[in-house]
């Protein structure tokens, strides 16, 4: 009964509010942005709201209100109702916790950290909320690497809601590529605008999927260039990259390995990524050795 009427009160407290969830916000009131899971559950959206209480707990709870109610429009979800409950919120200073049922533990990868990206940035808009924690029934929250995940701010999470002005930057990444056998890898450097707006992990994945430039002989692509990127993302040193099932589909002599490390040596190149998990529609494909791979030079060698 707690549960039920927890999420009563605060989709009743969202639908009293003068500008509602998901509509158009007054400038003139204090307007922040409330994100949202998009329907693909590839990204995090934002849409403005304007806050109607003066209070910090006020402001929690309104903004609880809006992550817990389903939009008008279909194009995104709430990220609180994706099949799981919260219990109960706790504040102290410039934290917020959140205790969530047992249900928080079935949604899948990425879907999951979207979840925490969009409670986490929404809640810390609010003056004086600097930190954001969830638990699961009362135990602390660990991620799918069994890393434990502790309080939370919003520059942890990677801001692709596509909302910003578009920018470019040169950068001159190292990637690698298959040798004629398909059984090694060759790394080649790659000078290329890219826009701003595109984390630089997903740059990289897309330049290995691309395949190597023509005009270097000996190197050979290493995916599958029907492979679609349905998201990338990194969190606490560790790369999220999700495929579609064509990344399964071996090209020419390419062997798994090689592919799976073309993408995980390249990435590591970034300052800001220590490992790689590659999953296949949201899920760690079974023929894998590992769940999460780190720098191989093992599989590296050079052209002749």
């Amino acid at each position: 009964m707690k549960k039920i009427s927890y999420v009563l009160g605060t989709i009743l407290l969202c639908l009293l509010n003068f500008t509602g969830c998901g509509q158009e916000a007054d400038k003139e009131l204090n307007t922040v942005s409330v994100y949202y899971v998009s329907n693909t559950e590839t990204k995090v959206e934002q849409h403005e709201y304007a806050l109607q209480s003066n209070s910090k707990r006020g402001q929690v709870e309104e903004l609880l209100a809006c992550l817990g109610t389903i939009p008008e429009k279909l194009e995104y979800k709430a990220p609180l109702s994706m099949g799981f409950q919260v219990l109960d919120v706790k504040m102290n200073g410039g934290k917020v916790q959140l205790n969530v049922d047992e249900a928080y533990n079935k949604l899948s990868v990425t879907t999951e950290v979207l979840v925490r990206a969009a409670i986490v940035r929404t809640l810390t808009q609010i003056d004086g909320v600097s930190f954001v924690g969830i638990t699961v029934e009362g135990e602390q929250l660990y991620d799918n690497t069994g890393s434990r995940v502790g309080w939370m701010s919003a520059d942890q999470f990677i801001d692709n809601d596509g909302n910003e002005i578009n920018t470019y930057e040169l950068v001159r990444v190292r990637l690698y590529f298959a040798n004629e056998a398909g059984d090694q890898l060759i790394a080649a450097y790659r000078e290329k605008h890219y826009s701003t707006n595109t984390p630089l992990e997903r740059f990289v994945v897309d330049e290995v999927l691309a395949g190597p430039s023509g005009q270097i002989e000996g190197m050979y692509p290493t995916v599958n260039p029907e492979t679609k990127v349905i998201n990338v993302m990194t969190r606490d040193g560790i790369c999220y990259v999700n495929l579609d099932s064509n990344f399964l589909t071996m090209i020419n002599n390419v062997t798994l390995d090689t592919a799976i490390y073309s993408l995980v040596n390249s990435l590591v190149e970034l300052s800001n990524v220590n490992k790689v998990q590659i999953l296949v529609n949201g899920e760690v494909p079974a023929n894998f050795t590992t769940t999460v791979y780190e720098r191989n030079l093992d599989h590296v060698t050079t052209l002749e």
